[in-house]
């Protein structure tokens, strides 16, 4: 009798502890973030002629590019307003005072922010400059993700 029951207690223990398990298991791979490329574009509230080009750019460079990529969600636009409270822990995280383009590419978990505030100044005006240099970066970091 004294055996039966130490069987009992070892397959009870064995069926609790391989279902503990596997719990485990597929919470960590729920958990896990999907690799993928934000592209965020900050501005204030009141934006300038070049603001809105590079916003204007940028939404032209994705949909004639990257239309699948938007669909399937592996790039992704947020347009973000600074000065929204709101999006406040964001613009920190970013250090965007003011307008900027940023691309966080998200591969395993680990971000990683690519500033492309300078190249957005520079080219917002050439929306045909600005397109082909965006393109080339983003295809470059989707091959990453």
């Amino acid at each position: 009798m004294k055996q039966l029951s130490i069987l009992v207690i070892m397959v009870v223990s064995v069926v609790l502890f391989s279902c503990k398990e596997k719990v485990a298991t597929e919470k960590s791979i729920s958990e896990k973030v999907a690799n993928k490329i934000e592209v965020i574009d900050f501005h204030s509230t009141h934006r300038c002629m070049t603001c809105n080009a590079i916003e204007s750019s940028t939404k032209y460079t994705l949909d004639t590019y990257f239309s699948e990529e938007l669909k399937n969600e592996s790039i992704t636009l947020q347009i973000v307003n600074v000065d929204d409270e709101k999006n406040y822990k964001l613009a920190e995280k970013f250090e965007a005072t003011g307008t900027a383009l940023f691309l966080n590419v998200i591969v395993d978990g680990k971000e990683t922010q690519i500033d492309l505030t300078e190249f957005a100044f520079m080219n917002g005006n050439d929306q045909e400059k600005f397109s082909n240099e965006l393109k080339v970066t983003l295809e470059t970091e989707l091959k990453k993700v």
